[in-house]
């Protein structure tokens, strides 16, 4: 080997270190980052739930409290409204300043005035839960003696987002999806398919575009988070007292994780521009006349020259490939990290699932923006081709973890159209089957491709054969006499319209490309539709938890269930037919409720689980609660007291006449569960 063969291989050894020692840092920023989001992921196991107040919900206190405490499941975030106390004329006793009790998250408190007299008060409060949805219930206590209460119904609701900071809150989300998917999926295309797209300008504006807009609406997101929770305007959304309690709760952490993240993926952006964009590809080496003759040993030590040479690229890829997908799978924690997947059953399953989903709909959606800008720019066929099959898999990931995520957040097949998550989730299934749809037709496109590119230039030669014996022809018929003008004339035109012809095909590419590229942009817009569905989705509580208590909005207007009303003063006995979709023998059955008196105030209620023979059974929880939804009341959970196999009794206090919606939740096994519901009228 010669010296300068040598110098260019220990400079090129060099160069390799110093890409190592980059991604090796880039990789390290990434686990921190990484660690940050997820590491208290796996603590939550359910939406917050109220799991005991003081005074305790329903009891008669000899003396007036000095304040009512609540206690939660799991940390949630308070505002200056989120505990209302009310006498039973609907006057509010309390100070107005819940906080947290001992810097506890997963408690509130508010003080209460002295002096309050003896009589029914509730306890209406509103929170927002660790996996950023707010909730919500009431319960009511007695001083001395119970009563009759009138509650304004005003004065229960909890404060709302402001309809232009909540407009500003989802578009931000929905901007931060896209981005994170033009970023993620750019970059993707980029290593994988096609790498000599790290020099075309027009990618290098995507992954940019990814980058600055994803930095923009994350910083948006930030500063409206305190707004959007506590129903003020956008005037305070640069309050740092707003953005420093944001930055306390689970999604503030994963958005300051998200910021940092981004610094290292502007750090990977450079280095993939940098070294596929602008390092020249391995030159082959001169053929040499006497190749013909050469034997195994010189053709074999020809083979290993061409094979270091080309290592460097092959290595730079692995790295940026190995980088890159580490920096996805950590920008992705932190949507899935403080989202639906960090709450509720299975969490340990859920959470690398839905990372899965959002990295195939990033791969996929963000890999369509490249394809439309690679059509423009020379993309090579087998670069289609070799997309066409990345995504037939990145659609078989979409579909097997989207239905997991529907299953786990629906809860049963009723939520589908009772809710407004399953509402929405049918909207998204409709987009995504058009998004396939469209699809096929360009996998039908990239199979014509191929043949129509081979034969592209074909012809393009014919005529100019053609015109090249023509002008032979004429030069030979008009030997000895002067240039016709007219023919001259009709040649410049012909080549004119060539020219423009070629230009345009230069610019456009075959016919094919054109159809192909118009496939793809229709895809492309259909997707935008499928991400403003999705933040839709992650704004909506889900099916499961939603289903018997927030989508009750119609309850109250609606007819009575048959054998739901009864005469005040009467028992009721209502029949509540519930499946947890478990194969355990508790799995299918009937929960039946007894309520006497059915009036207002206190009332004592009974409970039984029955299964399909009518024989009594037990499960490992059951939860029974009421909701006054023409109110906003509710729900108020009845404490249960076991009465032997598959009987519980309790209390229950209906402070208002109404049509009241009794919810029974039934869970058979760790992860089976449901919630039935039945109207009830009291009072009417």
């Amino acid at each position: 080997m010669t010296a300068d063969g040598a110098a260019t291989r220990r400079g090129a050894q060099v160069i390799t270190v110093v890409k190592r020692r980059r991604l090796g840092a880039l990789l390290a920023v990434l686990v921190a980052a990484l660690a940050l989001v997820l590491g208290g992921a796996t603590a939550a196991s359910a939406h917050a739930t109220l799991e005991s107040t003081d005074p305790a919900q329903g009891s008669v206190v000899p003396t007036a409290p000095a304040a009512v405490t609540l206690s939660f499941s799991e940390g949630v975030s308070l505002s200056a409204d989120s505990v209302r106390v009310l006498d039973p004329r609907g006057a509010a006793v309390d100070d107005g300043r819940p906080e947290h009790v001992d810097g506890k998250a997963a408690t509130a408190r508010v003080a209460l005035r002295q002096g309050l007299g003896n009589g029914t008060y509730t306890v209406a409060w509103r929170a927002v839960s660790e996996d950023s949805h707010p909730i919500g219930g009431a319960f009511t206590f007695s001083i001395g003696a119970a009563s009759d209460t009138s509650v304004n119904a005003a004065a229960v609701q909890g404060a709302k987002a402001d309809g232009a900071v909540s407009f500003a809150y989802g578009t931000a989300r929905t901007v931060a999806y896209g981005a994170f998917a033009l970023l993620a999926g750019a970059a993707a295309f980029v290593v994988v398919v096609w790498p000599a797209g790290a020099a075309v300008r027009g990618v290098q504006r995507l992954l940019m575009t990814g980058w600055v807009a994803l930095l923009l609406s994350t910083v948006a997101v930030l500063l409206l988070r305190g707004p959007y929770e506590r129903g003020t305007g956008l005037g305070q959304a640069f309050d740092l007292s707003l953005v420093r309690a944001t930055l306390d709760e689970r999604i503030g952490t994963a958005l300051a994780a998200r910021l940092l993240l981004l610094a290292a993926a502007g750090v990977f952006l450079s280095l993939l521009v940098g070294q596929l964009g602008l390092q020249p590809k391995p030159a082959a080496p001169a053929p040499d006349p006497d190749d013909a003759g050469i034997d195994e040993e010189e053709a074999e030590l020809r083979r290993l020259e061409r094979a270091a040479a080309e290592r460097p690229q092959r290595d730079t890829r692995l790295g940026l490939g190995l980088a890159g997908l580490a920096l996805a799978l950590a920008l992705s924690a932190t949507w899935v990290g403080a989202d639906h997947s960090s709450v509720g059953i299975q969490v340990p399953l859920a959470l690398p699932l839905a990372a899965l989903h959002l990295l195939a709909m990033a791969g996929w959606l963000g890999g369509l923006a490249v394809l439309v800008t690679g059509l423009r720019h020379g993309l090579p066929v087998a670069a289609v081709e070799r997309f066409s099959r990345l995504a037939f898999w990145l659609v078989a990931v979409l579909a097997g973890t989207g239905l997991y995520q529907s299953w786990r957040g629906l809860g049963s097949w009723g939520a589908l159209v009772d809710t407004e998550y399953g509402r929405l989730l049918l909207v998204k299934v409709g987009c995504v089957a058009a998004m396939l749809g469209v699809a096929w037709i360009s996998r039908a496109w990239t199979a014509r491709l191929r043949t129509a590119d081979a034969t592209a230039t074909a012809p393009a030669a014919v005529p100019a054969l053609a015109v090249a014996a023509g002008e032979e022809a004429g030069g030979d018929a008009g030997a000895g006499d002067d240039a016709d003008p007219e023919r001259a004339a009709q040649l410049a035109r012909q080549q004119a319209v060539r020219a423009k012809a070629h230009q345009r095909r230069t610019a456009e590419g075959s016919p094919v490309r054109a159809g192909l590229r118009r496939s793809v942009l229709v895809e492309t817009s259909v997707a935008v539709l499928v991400l403003v569905v999705t933040t839709m989705l992650t704004n909506s509580p889900p099916g499961r938890v939603a289903q018997a208590i927030a989508a009750q909005p119609g309850a109250a207007g609606a007819a009575p269930a048959a054998g739901a009303s009864a005469v005040p003063g009467r028992t009721q006995e209502l029949k509540l037919p519930y499946d947890t979709g478990g194969r355990t023998p508790n799995a299918k059955g009937t929960a039946v409720v007894t309520v006497n008196p059915v009036g207002t105030g206190p009332n004592a209620v009974g409970l039984k689980l029955t299964d399909a023979a009518g024989q009594p059974v037990d499960v490992p929880e059951v939860q029974l609660a009421f909701t006054l939804p023409d109110r906003d009341l509710g729900p108020l959970p009845v404490t249960l007291r076991a009465e032997g196999a598959g009987a519980w009794s309790g209390t229950a206090q209906l402070p208002l006449a109404g049509v009241w919606v009794v919810s029974v939740t039934v869970r058979s096994s760790d992860f089976d569960q449901v919630t039935a519901t039945q109207q009830l009228k009291v009072g009417q």
